[in-house]
């Protein structure tokens, strides 16, 4: 279930404002969205955090889809009814990072609907994902997909000049920002937000300490996004931030790096619910 922290702050609530004030601190000034997922060595346990930058004005929300004979209990979040991330009642995650455009595959093209969605109804695990990715002839040509699941098995899926690109996690971290990882020199590289989240996981692991969703957290710290003016007199920066503990089920969302907005939600006793429902960010 969700519960939302507003005056009262327990005190693990205020470690994980901490956490996000030490993100905030660190913030880098450009704009972009960033994505890991990763492994412990220790304990096995995987982990997947994500910030979304974007128009701060946008109406984002999470919506929870339940179960049927043929597809998956699911949350995903996202806005105008198209998700751009999530993950299922089977440890399926995914998320979604803005590229350099590219040639669309001969054949292949964007499908309609809300493709994460029903990706994460139809899809168990990274082999099933790519699988149906196939089968839909879906290609994207001006993002690529983070996709990991509850085995630690993850990929990154981008389509360069025309081909489709699956890169495997190697070791136990996989990340992804704004530049393709097979074509560096499309844009975007060197990336410090990249460069950051990569030797904070470094750190983390040299310093011994115990590993867990709050620490992964905080290797995101430079590559959140203050709200500032973008354009246009409009304010644009992390709209949300996600963690997850895939094994064990756990989800935290906070809106806008505001803490007193944060939410938590126990995955399977969510999908347990067997319910749909939408839970509005602000």
């Amino acid at each position: 279930m969700i519960h939302l922290l507003t005056k009262k702050v327990s005190n693990t609530s205020r470690k994980w404002l901490l956490t996000l004030c030490l993100i905030a601190a660190c913030a880098s000034s450009m704009y972009a969205c960033s994505i890991l997922y990763y492994v412990d060595k220790e304990t096995g346990t995987i982990y997947a955090v994500n910030n979304e930058d974007f128009w701060l004005d946008t109406d984002a929300y999470i919506q929870i889809e339940k179960a049927t004979s043929k597809k998956l209990a699911r949350l995903w979040y996202g806005w105008d009814n198209f998700a751009q991330g999530g993950i299922n009642s089977a440890g399926l995650f995914f998320d979604v990072a803005v590229t350099p455009e590219q040639k669309m595959p001969e054949g292949y093209g964007w499908a309609k609907g809300n493709i994460g969605d029903d990706l994460l109804a139809n899809a168990s695990t990274v082999a099933e994902a790519l699988a149906w990715i196939e089968e839909q002839k879906l290609a994207v040509h001006q993002s690529h997909f983070l996709i990991g699941d509850a085995t630690g098995n993850a990929v990154i899926v981008e389509w360069i000049d025309g081909k489709k690109h699956i890169i495997p996690m190697e070791g136990n971290t996989l990340a992804a920002t704004n530049f393709l990882i097979n074509a560096p020199e499309e844009g975007g590289f060197p990336c410090h937000r990249y460069q950051s989240i990569n030797s904070r996981v470094d750190e983390l692991e040299r310093s011994g300490e115990d590993i867990t969703l709050k620490s992964v957290g905080q290797t995101m710290a430079g590559a959140v996004q203050p709200a500032v003016v973008w354009g246009e007199g409009r304010m644009g920066g992390t709209l949300y931030t996600t963690f997850f503990d895939i094994t064990a089920m756990q989800m935290v969302m906070v809106p806008k790096l505001d803490g007193s907005k944060m939410m938590r939600i126990d995955l399977n006793k969510e999908f347990a619910l067997n319910k749909k429902r939408k839970i509005d960010m602000d």
